[in-house]
């Protein structure tokens, strides 16, 4: 599968993001540092009333560092109040209100969640298209493969789990997720390296989906496949060299489809230990399709099929 310009933009973007957070990792870390020496400090000088004060930022910081994550725009926002999930802040662009945001508004405040009106400056630093609207959250609550698997069982389904191997770009992650989620797919696996997480970028292009959608992070996916088998499920991996086509292959039953990374597809260990290998037929000059489309081709196919 080739890599197209804009995977190798998207790739690029990704290692520059990721110089950007580690830059940002290490400043914070060396912030920490000196907050814990001027801590010791006071302690060492018998200063109880000043080792209280200072005490108390520590503890305010610990507790500002478990909202973390941001959620932004207003379909995600909306979703994410809908859930009753922990939210800390919501912060909201300065000026007169229009539209979807004043029911965003009005449920906050229903839930009781505070609300920070700040200058749309204020909020491009916190997130790209937020749409006026970012809510300020604990890290994302991944869950354990076995938890998707319960979620087939309590339903009363045979399972239906979607495993993404290397998907890179945020832009695609999302739609998946959206996608799955509107499917009745029943969790994600996603690797925990070389594969982009659940950002504010991945909940906003899902249009909210992630707050529903049970994602697992796994630190190994043969390992998972392993797994998945184990618990009766077959394994069916998508190949443009593939000699069958998903519309043939049956896909009903318990099943995990496993879309591989945009400029690479699957790797061949993957590949090796998948079941079946299906492909979509390509009849253009362009021989791949971007991820996420392919992974909604498959997965309709599949709904299809087991409705």
């Amino acid at each position: 599968m080739r890599m197209s310009n804009r995977d190798k933009q998207n790739r690029k973007a990704r290692i520059n993001r990721e110089k950007e957070q580690k830059q940002f990792e290490k400043k914070n870390f060396k912030r920490e540092q000196n907050e814990q020496k001027r801590f010791n400090n006071f302690k060492k000088q018998n200063r109880p009333l000043r080792d209280n004060l200072v005490n108390d930022n520590i503890q305010a910081n610990t507790q500002e560092n478990l909202y973390e994550d941001i959620v932004a725009g207003r379909n995600a926002v909306m979703e994410l109040l809908k859930s009753n999930k922990d939210i800390n802040k919501i912060f909201v662009e300065r000026g007169e209100k229009h539209g979807s945001i004043n029911e965003i508004i009005a449920r906050a405040k229903e839930n009781r969640v505070v609300l920070v009106e700040v200058d749309k400056v204020k909020l491009d630093t916190m997130a790209e298209n937020h749409q006026g609207v970012v809510a300020q959250v604990p890290p994302f609550d991944y869950c354990e493969v076995e938890d998707i698997l319960d979620v087939a069982k309590e339903r009363g389904e045979d399972p239906f789990i979607l495993v993404l191997e290397g998907i890179e770009d945020p832009h695609n992650l999302g739609a998946i997720i959206r996608t799955a989620e509107t499917a009745g797919v029943h969790g994600v696996v996603i690797p925990k390296r070389r594969s982009v997480q659940v950002n504010a970028t991945v909940s906003k292009v899902s249009a909210g989906a992630t707050t529903y959608m049970k994602i697992a992070r796994v630190n190994n996916i043969n390992d998972t496949i392993k797994k998945l088998k184990d618990n009766g499920l077959w394994v069916i991996g998508t190949d443009g060299a593939a000699d069958t086509l998903y519309y043939n292959q049956d896909l009903r039953g318990p099943l995990a489809i496993i879309i591989g990374s945009e400029g690479f597809g699957m790797s061949k260990l993957v590949r090796e230990n998948s079941d079946i290998l299906i492909k979509i037929p390509m009849k253009g000059n362009i021989t791949s399709l971007n991820a996420s489309v392919s992974a909604g081709i498959v997965i309709y196919e599949a709904l299809r099929q087991r409705n």
